[in-house]
């Protein structure tokens, strides 16, 4: 599986930004999705991730302002982030996996860069 992310830039603090992770060369129903990110000088961390029925999993320093969907005849998964702050600032990745009962996730996109200005 191919994971091609895009959507990111530049946004000021406040502002909004959807970002995209269209699948290739596997059956996107299969898998659960996600979103990390990793800020300079972080480890990478989970942001939201669902689940192949649709059930959506947020971190709480997301909760309430951010949205992740799916889209299953397109094997794209989205992720809106409102109320952006500095502190978003990082590269978001995409993710999936397709294994039961195994942690961590199975393929990987390569990231789309969001800054965000105060």
């Amino acid at each position: 599986v191919q994971l091609q992310a895009s959507g990111g830039g530049s946004v000021q603090a406040g502002g909004s930004v959807r970002l995209s992770c269209a699948a290739s060369g596997g059956t996107f129903s299969r898998y659960v999705m996600a979103w990390f990110r990793q800020a300079p000088g972080k480890e990478r961390e989970l942001v939201a991730m669902i689940t192949k029925l649709g059930t959506e999993y947020y971190k709480d320093f997301v909760k309430g302002r951010s949205t992740i969907s799916r889209d299953n005849a397109k094997s794209t998964v989205y992720l809106q982030l409102n109320g952006l702050k500095p502190e978003d600032t990082a590269v978001y990745y995409c993710a999936a996996d397709g294994r039961p009962d195994v942690p961590g996730y199975e393929f990987w996109g390569h990231g789309t860069l969001v800054t965000v200005s105060s």
